[in-house]
């Protein structure tokens, strides 16, 4: 095998209305609505810097600029920060923000669909294999799922997707993979299927929001005919693509929550509260006595 690029640059479509929230997201982005203390973006933007990810970018759309001003400094901030001695505070600052030139931001006009934001992306990224996040779907582990698909990737090259375990009764909801042979830390993907009919479905693993992917991406997403709900489909491209360059597959085992679901969203902040053992010895009994005690409405 020849030597691989390595993954320097990663691409956070942001574009998106967030729908499911509103009222909430009507002046608030999804994307930076707070899971425990940090805002849903923040949690893949940092589990991209785990993987060694140097070079951010994100396609937005309008009414986004509170996500480029997050990753940026606020001197006047800083500096009240720095004369009332708030160490810790500056400590967490420093944390979530991104260096000169490490960030770039362009627009997605039209809501198109995920393969047209990600095309969006193709003049930053350039020839370059990238990584693609999904920030609605935060994950939960000790060891980012990114770090360990790129670990993968410097093993066997071309593409990766990171998949995860689904009822069998759940595929239909899901872009699913078809598995071939097994490789050291993940698999050959041998076939791909957007929302599978019942009880048709090639595998219980589904494409979980984390992927690796060749610059090829780009000249085959320009092409794309619509698919699904009149958008760009990134999985239509990317069974192209299978046709061109190997594809594998990683099984994340840790947790994922979709957080552009209330569901997912609540699950999530519950989760990372109990990570922290500190705040685990307040919430979990309180959690207990609400569900003994909280009936549902209606």
């Amino acid at each position: 095998m020849s030597e691989q690029k390595p993954i320097k640059k990663a691409v956070f479509p942001v574009a998106g209305l967030g729908t499911r929230f509103l009222p909430a997201t009507k002046a608030v982005p999804k994307e930076m609505l707070t899971v425990l203390d940090k805002p849903v973006i923040q949690y893949a933007v940092d589990e991209a810097r785990a993987a060694g990810i140097e070079h951010f970018v994100f396609v937005t759309g309008r009414n986004k600029g509170v996500i480029e001003d997050h990753f940026d400094i606020q001197y006047e901030l800083q500096k009240t920060l720095e004369e009332r001695g708030k160490d810790v505070a500056i400590e967490i600052l420093d944390g979530s923000q991104l260096k000169a030139g490490q960030a770039s931001f362009t627009r997605q006009q039209a809501p198109l669909g995920l393969g047209h934001a990600v095309w969006c992306a193709r003049d930053i990224v350039g020839d370059e294999p990238f990584a693609l996040f999904l920030p609605d779907m935060v994950m939960q582990d000790e060891v980012g799922c990114m770090s360990r698909m790129v670990d993968l990737y410097s093993r066997t090259g071309g593409n990766i997707i990171a998949t995860e375990e689904v009822a069998w009764e759940e595929t239909h909801k899901y872009g699913v993979v078809e598995m071939g042979n097994d490789v050291e830390g993940g698999f050959e993907v041998t076939g791909m299927v957007e929302k599978p009919a019942p009880g048709t479905a090639p595998s219980n693993l589904f494409i979980n929001g984390r992927y690796i992917l060749q610059p090829e991406i780009f000249d085959i997403l320009e092409n794309q005919a619509s698919g699904a709900g009149g958008e760009i489909q990134l999985t239509d491209a990317m069974i192209t693509l299978a046709k061109q360059q190997d594809f594998y597959g990683f099984t994340f085992t840790g947790r994922t929550f979709d957080c552009g679901s209330k569901e997912g969203f609540i699950m999530a902040n519950i989760a990372f509260a109990l990570w922290h053992k500190d705040m685990a010895e307040h919430i979990r009994p309180e959690i207990e006595r609400m569900m003994r005690e909280i009936k549902p409405i209606g």
